[in-house]
């Protein structure tokens, strides 16, 4: 015990002697952070291996250059094949069901840390097996910004800390630019735009979203007199509203098909007057809780408002974006694809 004493890291050689080599004592593994519900959690200082469990999160820790971290995921190719395209590390990952997460099967591929979203994945199960859950959810730009950093403090690597700083600046720049652009367009001028999630059921998406967000930075006005994400509605409802542009969710690809809508859909303004636009589809879904709303409002922009801006601009935006946060030299037919809502070939 002497000897042990007069050592210069005591607290390392013990924590070697009792639990193996290669672990270190906790208080020089973990540093507390605090989630996006407010919790404070205990998290590794730089976690290896991730269980990523909500499906837009995912797209956040590749854009900051760690998804070769993600050992457990929610996402799968076939859902979202630009994401698998980009960081092909996924491909690796253990993929599960949110809903159906079981602990030990996380702990057996060393998952050192999860993240989720509340209304997917009940975490008390994984707080009980000893995993470390950090809460991710947000609903607008402030927390869009705050998941990218605070997931950077969680990466704990300096790439992750720079791609977050450089995500903040430009969608800062963006915002403002498209603030100043639009300054001089009174609201009576600024469309009313109907976001839907889905034809059959009928679910739109309301105000306090992002989509809501999206909208209104955009230069519209969100059609629709509801509150939150995938609300279900009658087509009554729709046609009452009788929007000026409808904008489809990415990938659902129901554009102007007169075979494949509710009945009374063709009587609305939007759909005789051909402004029916089917929503880009990158990494994620632009239009949803991801990272490319940094794109998507610099796309909706253009569609609300053509005369006042150029896709020339988009697509050159969209190389840009690619290649800083995902290392990818975008080619012009995959700008195609994505901005016509379609996979990659």
């Amino acid at each position: 015990m002497a000897m042990i004493e007069r050592l210069k890291f005591p607290c390392l050689l013990i924590c070697l002697l009792v639990f193996g080599a290669g672990r270190l004592c906790a208080a020089e593994q973990q540093h507390v952070l605090q989630d996006m519900s407010g919790a404070r959690v205990s998290v590794p200082t730089s976690p290896r291996k991730i269980a990523d469990l909500w499906f837009a999160h995912n797209e956040i820790i590749a854009m900051l250059g760690a998804a070769d971290r993600i050992a457990v995921t929610v996402d799968r190719p076939e859902n979202q094949p630009w994401l698998f395209l980009l960081a092909p590390s996924l491909r690796k990952a253990l993929q599960v069901s949110p809903g159906a997460v079981d602990p030990e099967a996380l702990l057996a591929h060393g998952v050192d840390l999860a993240f989720v979203s509340s209304l997917l994945t009940q975490s008390a199960p994984l707080k009980q097996a000893g995993i470390p859950v950090m809460m991710m959810s947000f609903q607008d730009v402030p927390g869009l910004l705050k998941a990218v950093d605070l997931t950077a403090q969680v990466l704990g690597d300096n790439t992750s800390a720079a791609r977050a700083v450089r995500y903040a600046d430009m969608l800062g720049q963006e915002r403002e630019r498209l603030k100043q652009r639009l300054s001089s367009v009174s609201s009576a001028d600024r469309p009313r735009v109907l976001h839907m999630a889905k034809l059959f059921p009928l679910l739109v998406d309301g105000r306090n979203t992002i989509i809501d967000a999206w909208i209104q930075e955009a230069g519209g006005r969100n059609a629709a007199d509801v509150e939150g994400v995938k609300r279900p509605v009658t087509m009554e409802q729709i046609i009452a509203w009788d929007p000026d542009i409808v904008i489809m969710q990415g990938g659902d690809h129901h554009l102007n098909d007169g075979s494949s809508t509710p009945v009374g859909w063709n009587t609305l303004r939007a759909v005789r007057e051909k402004h029916v636009y089917e929503n880009p589809m990158g990494v994620f879904p632009w239009d949803r809780y991801g990272a490319e709303f940094l794109l998507q409002i610099q796309w909706a922009a253009g569609i609300f408002h053509p005369d006042m801006f150029d896709e020339k601009d988009l697509r050159e935006n969209m190389k840009i974006f690619y290649k800083v946060f995902f290392d990818h030299e975008l080619k012009e037919a995959e700008a195609d694809r994505m901005l016509q809502g379609l996979p990659p070939l």
